[in-house]
Protein backbone atom coordinates (compact mmCIF):
# COMPACT_ATOMS: atom_id res chain seq x y z
CA UNK A 1 0.00 0.00 0.00
CA UNK A 2 2.02 3.22 -1.06
CA UNK A 3 0.96 6.23 0.65
CA UNK A 4 0.59 9.38 -1.61
CA UNK A 5 0.51 13.27 -0.43
CA UNK A 6 -1.88 15.31 -2.41
CA UNK A 7 -0.25 18.00 -4.09
CA UNK A 8 -3.52 20.10 -3.76
CA UNK A 9 -4.25 20.11 -0.25
CA UNK A 10 -1.79 18.17 1.63
CA UNK A 11 -3.84 15.30 2.60
CA UNK A 12 -2.46 11.51 2.25
CA UNK A 13 -3.91 9.38 0.61
CA UNK A 14 -3.52 5.69 0.53
CA UNK A 15 -3.23 3.73 -3.02
CA UNK A 16 -2.80 -0.23 -3.33
CA UNK A 17 0.01 -1.55 -4.78
CA UNK A 18 -1.95 -3.25 -7.59
CA UNK A 19 -3.00 0.04 -8.83
CA UNK A 20 0.27 2.02 -8.79
CA UNK A 21 0.34 4.04 -11.75
CA UNK A 22 -3.22 3.85 -12.69
CA UNK A 23 -4.98 7.40 -12.37
CA UNK A 24 -6.47 8.22 -8.65
CA UNK A 25 -8.18 11.07 -6.33
CA UNK A 26 -7.41 13.22 -3.63
CA UNK A 27 -10.07 11.22 -0.58
CA UNK A 28 -10.41 14.94 0.69
CA UNK A 29 -10.69 17.23 -2.27
CA UNK A 30 -10.79 15.32 -5.61
CA UNK A 31 -7.98 16.77 -7.05
CA UNK A 32 -6.13 14.40 -9.38
CA UNK A 33 -2.84 12.28 -7.29
CA UNK A 34 0.36 11.90 -8.71
CA UNK A 35 0.35 8.38 -9.11
CA UNK A 36 1.62 8.43 -13.08
CA UNK A 37 4.93 7.02 -13.94
CA UNK A 38 6.28 10.35 -14.68
CA UNK A 39 8.38 12.67 -12.86
CA UNK A 40 7.11 15.50 -10.93
CA UNK A 41 8.06 19.07 -11.19
CA UNK A 42 9.05 20.76 -8.40
CA UNK A 43 9.54 24.39 -7.54
CA UNK A 44 11.05 26.28 -4.47
CA UNK A 45 7.42 26.85 -3.36
CA UNK A 46 6.41 23.37 -3.70
CA UNK A 47 9.72 21.69 -2.52
CA UNK A 48 8.60 21.53 1.02
CA UNK A 49 5.14 19.65 0.42
CA UNK A 50 6.66 17.34 -2.61
CA UNK A 51 9.70 16.65 -1.19
CA UNK A 52 10.15 16.66 2.68
CA UNK A 53 6.94 16.25 3.59
CA UNK A 54 6.97 12.71 1.21
CA UNK A 55 5.48 9.59 2.45
CA UNK A 56 7.86 7.62 0.48
CA UNK A 57 11.75 7.66 -0.65
CA UNK A 58 12.13 10.86 -2.89
CA UNK A 59 14.09 10.21 -6.04
CA UNK A 60 15.28 14.61 -6.80
CA UNK A 61 16.73 14.91 -10.01
CA UNK A 62 18.14 18.44 -10.02
CA UNK A 63 19.15 19.76 -13.87
CA UNK A 64 19.45 22.75 -16.42
CA UNK A 65 17.91 23.02 -19.72
CA UNK A 66 21.38 23.67 -21.06
CA UNK A 67 22.81 20.88 -19.95
CA UNK A 68 23.73 18.05 -22.28
CA UNK A 69 24.48 15.46 -19.39
CA UNK A 70 21.26 16.15 -17.78
CA UNK A 71 19.11 15.85 -20.97
CA UNK A 72 21.38 12.13 -21.57
CA UNK A 73 20.11 10.84 -18.04
CA UNK A 74 16.23 11.89 -18.37
CA UNK A 75 15.77 8.86 -20.14
CA UNK A 76 16.90 6.73 -17.07
CA UNK A 77 14.54 9.22 -14.81
CA UNK A 78 12.16 8.23 -16.66
CA UNK A 79 12.41 4.67 -16.63
CA UNK A 80 12.81 4.83 -13.21
CA UNK A 81 9.78 6.74 -12.25
CA UNK A 82 8.05 4.21 -14.78
CA UNK A 83 9.39 1.45 -12.47
CA UNK A 84 8.65 2.81 -9.07
CA UNK A 85 5.57 4.45 -9.65
CA UNK A 86 3.65 4.57 -6.48
CA UNK A 87 6.65 3.15 -4.36
CA UNK A 88 9.33 6.44 -4.92
CA UNK A 89 8.48 10.06 -5.74
CA UNK A 90 10.53 11.05 -8.15
CA UNK A 91 10.97 14.38 -8.73
CA UNK A 92 12.81 17.31 -11.02
CA UNK A 93 14.32 20.33 -9.79
CA UNK A 94 15.22 23.01 -12.30
CA UNK A 95 18.11 24.51 -10.59
CA UNK A 96 17.95 27.66 -13.09
CA UNK A 97 14.87 28.35 -12.27
CA UNK A 98 14.58 27.54 -8.81
CA UNK A 99 18.04 28.83 -6.92
CA UNK A 100 16.80 28.85 -3.30
CA UNK A 101 16.33 25.33 -3.43
CA UNK A 102 19.63 24.46 -5.18
CA UNK A 103 21.42 26.23 -2.64
CA UNK A 104 19.70 24.87 -0.33
CA UNK A 105 20.38 21.25 -0.98
CA UNK A 106 24.14 22.52 -1.57
CA UNK A 107 23.91 21.56 -5.40
CA UNK A 108 27.55 22.35 -6.91
CA UNK A 109 27.18 20.10 -10.14
CA UNK A 110 24.50 18.46 -12.48
CA UNK A 111 22.98 16.27 -12.54
CA UNK A 112 23.02 15.76 -9.24
CA UNK A 113 20.44 13.08 -7.78
CA UNK A 114 19.51 13.64 -4.40
CA UNK A 115 17.58 10.95 -2.32
CA UNK A 116 15.68 11.81 0.11
CA UNK A 117 13.51 9.58 3.46
CA UNK A 118 11.33 10.84 5.22
CA UNK A 119 12.58 14.41 4.61
CA UNK A 120 16.23 14.02 4.82
CA UNK A 121 19.09 13.80 2.47
CA UNK A 122 20.38 10.58 3.06
CA UNK A 123 22.29 10.42 -0.16
CA UNK A 124 23.41 12.03 -3.10
CA UNK A 125 24.95 11.33 -6.94
CA UNK A 126 27.13 13.81 -9.22
CA UNK A 127 27.07 13.31 -13.07
CA UNK A 128 25.74 10.88 -15.52
CA UNK A 129 24.39 7.34 -13.43
CA UNK A 130 23.38 4.29 -14.98
CA UNK A 131 19.94 2.88 -13.88
CA UNK A 132 21.57 -0.09 -11.34
CA UNK A 133 23.54 2.58 -9.68
CA UNK A 134 20.19 4.89 -8.88
CA UNK A 135 18.62 1.37 -8.08
CA UNK A 136 21.25 0.50 -5.84
CA UNK A 137 20.74 3.89 -3.96
CA UNK A 138 16.96 3.45 -3.54
CA UNK A 139 16.80 0.06 -2.40
CA UNK A 140 18.14 0.46 0.90
CA UNK A 141 15.18 3.09 1.09
CA UNK A 142 12.35 0.76 0.20
CA UNK A 143 13.71 -2.18 2.44
CA UNK A 144 13.99 0.25 5.70
CA UNK A 145 11.41 -0.44 8.11
CA UNK A 146 8.70 2.09 7.32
Amino acid sequence: MAEIRCAACGAVNRVPDARAGAPARCGKCRAPLATSAAPVAVTDASFERVVLKATTPVLLDCWAEWCGPCHMLAPTIDEVARGYAGRVVVAKLDVDSNPATAAHLDVRGIPALLFFDRGRLVDRLVGVQPRAAIEARLAPLLTAAR
